[in-house]
C-alpha cells in the first residue's frame, strides 16, 4: 500500500463561515491521523470566497495544535507572493512548534487573479528564472549558520523537507535538478501528468534531501456508502469548478441532483477533463479506481482531495478511501 495524504483548502460552504471551515480542517486532520494518512497539507489561495486557507502558515499552526503525529504542511506556498526569508521564518516557527512534522511545498503560480496579485505586491514582470532563484534562496536560509549571511530565526539548521509543486513540465524539471520530491496537481490539471512524471524521473539528480525520485499525485476522491450517494455529493465540486472556469467563484454549494446532466456539452467536457483523475463511487468502485490510477502512474504517494458540502460526508469519504487501500 502506498502512503495516502490529504490536501485541504478549508472550503467555506454556502451559509457557513471561514472560522467553521478552519475548525472543520482541524477536525479532518484529527480523523486523518487516526486513519493512517501520512500528511495533511493546506494550500494558499487569495481573494477566493470559498477557500479559508489564505494565511496558510497560520492555519497550519491551528491544525498542528490539534494533532499529534500527522505531518502538516503547505501544498503549497505560492513563493512569488512572498520574500523567501519570511517563508523560511514562518515554517521555521512551525517546525520549532511541531518538530519533525513540517513539510513545505512551493509553487510558482500566484494562487489568485491579477488584481489580487498586485494587491499582494507581487512583481508580475519577474523573469522565468526568479522562482528557481527564490527556491534556492529559501533553502539557503534553512542551512546551518554561515558568517555574513542573513539568518532565518527560527529556521536555520532545521530539517524542513522542501517539495516542488507543479502542473506542467517546469516544476518537474526544477524538482529533478534540485533533487527534491515532486507533487503534481493532477487533481485539477491532469493534462501533462504523465509527461511531467517522465521528465522528473528521467532527469532526477540525488541530493542531500532525497536519494531517489518521489512523486506524489493529486487525486480527487468522492466516496460514499453507495455509488449514487457519491455521485450526488460530487456535484458540489462540479459546481465549484464550473463557477471558477466561468469567472464566478463562490462558496461551496449544496449537492444538486442531475447537475452534470443539466450542463451544456462544453461544460461537461471541461468537467470530464478536470476530473479525469478522480474516484467517484462506493467503496468497491473507489478502491478499483485508486488501484488502477496507481498502477498506471507508478505514483509513490497519493494526495487526496475532496470538497463536499457536508462535513460529516467529507469525513466519511476520506475514511472510505483510507480503508480501500488497506483492505
Amino acid at each position: 500500500m502506498i502512503p495516502l495524504s490529504i490536501l485541504d483548502l478549508a472550503p467555506i460552504v454556502e451559509g457557513g463561515s471561514a472560522g467553521q471551515a478552519l475548525r472543520n480542517a482541524r477536525d479532518l486532520a484529527r480523523h486523518a491521523e487516526r486513519w493512517g494518512y501520512k500528511r495533511f497539507w493546506m494550500a494558499e489561495h487569495h481573494s477566493m470566497p470559498g477557500i479559508a486557507s489564505a494565511a496558510t502558515s497560520v492555519a497550519l499552526a491551528f491544525v498542528g495544535e490539534g494533532t499529534e503525529t500527522i505531518r502538516i504542511g503547505a501544498g503549497g506556498i505560492m513563493l512569488p507572493n512572498h520574500a523567501p526569508l519570511q517563508i523560511a521564518e514562518q515554517f521555521g516557527t512551525l517546525e520549532s512548534l511541531f518538530p519533525g512534522r513540517i513539510d513545505l511545498g512551493l509553487g510558482r503560480a500566484p494562487g489568485t487573479d491579477q488584481a489580487a496579485a498586485y494587491a499582494l505586491r507581487r512583481n508580475l514582470n519577474a523573469d522565468v528564472n526568479q522562482f528557481p532563484r527564490d527556491v534556492v534562496e529559501l533553502m539557503s536560509y534553512l542551512q546551518p549558520d554561515e558568517p555574513g549571511r542573513v539568518r532565518a530565526i527560527p529556521g536555520e539548521g532545521l530539517d524542513i523537507p522542501i517539495w516542488i509543486l507543479g502542473s506542467s513540465l517546469f516544476g518537474a524539471q526544477l524538482a529533478a535538478h534540485l533533487g527534491l520530491p515532486y507533487a503534481f496537481a493532477s487533481h485539477f490539471a491532469p493534462a501533462q501528468m504523465m509527461d511531467a512524471i517522465h521528465v522528473y524521473r528521467t532527469n532526477f539528480q540525488p541530493s542531500a534531501q532525497l536519494e531517489k525520485p518521489h512523486v506524489m499525485l493529486g487525486y480527487n476522491v468522492f466516496a460514499a456508502d453507495t455509488d449514487g450517494e457519491a455521485e450526488l455529493l460530487a456535484t458540489s465540486m462540479m459546481q465549484a469548478f464550473v463557477a471558477l472556469r466561468t469567472g464566478t467563484p463562490g462558496r461551496l454549494k449544496p449537492p444538486v441532483p442531475g447537475y452534470y446532466e443539466s450542463l451544456f456539452p462544453n461544460q461537461r467536457a471541461m468537467l470530464d477533463s478536470v476530473l479525469s483523475c478522480s474516484a467517484i463511487g462506493g467503496p468497491a468502485k473507489v478502491k478499483a479506481a485508486m488501484e488502477s490510477f496507481v498502477a498506471e502512474t507508478g505514483a509513490d504517494e497519493l494526495m487526496l482531495t475532496c470538497q463536499m458540502f457536508d462535513h460529516q460526508a467529507r469525513l466519511r469519504s476520506f475514511e472510505i478511501a483510507a480503508q480501500s487501500l488497506r483492505d
